[in-house]
């Protein structure tokens, strides 16, 4: 029998900034909503969480919004 790894929400939610604040350093040309849509799909956040990791990059970027 195989051992699945699950893993919490909140350390997707938190991958998922990091992995944005590093693309947006990686290519600045990219629109924010771009990262965090593909952030979204490849960490498989669900629509709310989405929306939270967009505020979260908002607030790290000072006040930038996602949209």
């Amino acid at each position: 029998m195989e051992d699945s790894t699950v893993v919490p929400k909140s350390d997707l939610l938190r991958k998922a900034l990091e992995h944005v604040l590093e693309q947006r350093a990686l290519f600045p040309e990219k629109s924010v909503t771009t990262i965090v849509d593909e952030a979204a799909m490849r960490f498989n956040l669900s629509p709310l969480d989405a929306d939270a990791l967009g505020r979260l990059v908002a607030e790290e970027t000072g006040g930038e919004k996602k949209a």
